[in-house]
């Protein structure tokens, strides 16, 4: 008998309600594998790509049909500049080679950073805005608030910065945590480790170009950055949010935040949703959770939120590699769950999670015009058998032999 739980309940399509659904294409990157793949409406798979490492985090399709992905660096204990592994769990979630691939798979541009983790957003044109680490002083890392006391990297707490760095490679912006977070305002919860403060996990370019919007999980807080100053001038916190992930600007200038749920203030069950809030009024305009019961979506940590043209939102519950789709009243017209299972391959962060997964961190929806190169290899095949079918009405013609060879 199966003895992998998710695997014996069902994996791939699971249902569609495709008079409900925005359709498309859906891209999504096992986290213990180096593949990307994207799969139809029916969760039929159309294409991969060989990835140039284990998947950091995450892959979007950029649009000119490109793939921009994070990677994870090659193993080294030590580097001159201090080391790129700082603490163990830098080896699940750094991913600091940053590429464009295209179609073929084929790098096209490479920015590495070391300490390169968890968000990397590519605009299309070579610019990158995403999440670093650096190294504080003891003194410094003494007064971050919270956490588990003495779990520090030898005494070092590593804080993150977001940098942005243009197409060849130069640093533009930057916006450090030993600089610009106030410590007694954003104190880690109890229960994590004093390594790494405040685990920025997603970093996302407001529309206006004036502004940043970052989710920092170990803080469970979303921020809005002014890029001119580096002053905070937004904040949602863990009165609202619980170890959220994927914090996005929609359309409309609310914000859609994947809320996990983990350590939630004032409830004894954990459970997982997505809100969206009105920055003017910090308040939640529209939230999903499952229908059945609280913990029927949980997971607790990693995931996403995309809200799609039609008003339909993609949701990634990441622990148990399901992608699902919901409209705009919570009714599930799409469901997907990654039958990719494999063990994570390189020993360190085997060490870590020994057991296989199908874990995802994100997972994105498409339309056939957000992939050029997939709407003309798409039109090129319905051609080709059209051609096909006139050739084997046609016997009159002498072509009838070859149109049965094509076929």
């Amino acid at each position: 008998m199966e003895q992998n739980t998710l695997k014996r309940r069902g994996v791939g399509l699971t249902g569609v309600d495709k008079t409900r659904s925005f359709g498309g294409y859906t891209l999504f990157c096992p986290l213990t594998s180096d593949v990307a793949y994207l799969v139809d409406i029916d969760g039929k798979e159309l294409h991969s790509w060989k990835l140039p490492g284990r998947v950091g985090r995450h892959a979007r399709i950029l649009p000119n049909g490109n793939l921009a992905v994070n990677t994870r660096q090659p193993f080294k204990k030590t580097t001159k500049d201090g080391g790129i592994y700082p603490f163990p769990f830098f080896n699940k979630y750094g991913g600091g080679v940053m590429s464009e691939l295209n179609p073929e798979g084929q790098v096209v541009r490479r920015f590495v950073d070391p300490f390169g983790h968890h968000d990397q957003y590519h605009y299309g044109d070579g610019r990158i805005l995403y999440t670093s680490l650096e190294a504080m002083s003891p003194e410094e890392s003494a007064k971050v608030v919270g956490g588990v006391p003495g779990s520090e990297v030898d005494g070092i707490t590593y804080a993150d910065t977001i940098n942005e760095v243009d197409a060849d490679g130069k640093l533009v912006w930057q916006w450090k945590v030993s600089e610009r977070l106030p410590r007694d305002e954003y104190p880690l919860q109890p229960h994590y480790t004093r390594e790494h403060y405040p685990l920025i996990n997603a970093v996302y370019p407001m529309r206006d170009g004036k502004h940043i919007l970052a989710s920092m999980r170990s803080v469970s807080a979303v921020i809005i950055i002014e890029r001119s100053s580096g002053n905070i001038v937004w904040k949602l916190g863990s009165d609202v949010l619980a170890q959220q992930h994927n914090a996005t600007e929609l359309e409309n200038g609310n914000i859609l935040i994947f809320d996990n749920g983990s350590f939630r203030n004032g409830v004894s069950m954990s459970f997982t949703r997505a809100v969206e809030v009105e920055v003017a009024t910090k308040r939640i305009v529209w939230e999903y959770r499952d229908r059945s019961q609280m913990d029927a979506f949980y997971t607790a940590y990693m995931g996403s939120a995309q809200r799609l043209p039609n008003g339909n939102t993609v949701l990634c519950e990441s622990a148990y590699g399901r992608i699902f789709e919901v409209t705009a009243d919570g009714y599930i017209c799409w469901e997907y769950l990654n039958p990719h299972f494999s063990k994570y391959i390189d020993s360190e962060t085997a060490k870590l999670w020994p057991s296989e997964s199908n874990a995802l961190f994100r997972a994105y929806r498409y339309s056939l015009e957000e992939i050029p190169w997939l709407k003309q290899r798409l039109e090129s095949s319905e051609t080709e058998k059209g051609v096909l079918v006139e050739d084997a009405r046609s016997k009159k013609t002498g072509r009838w032999w070859t149109a049965c060879r094509l076929q």
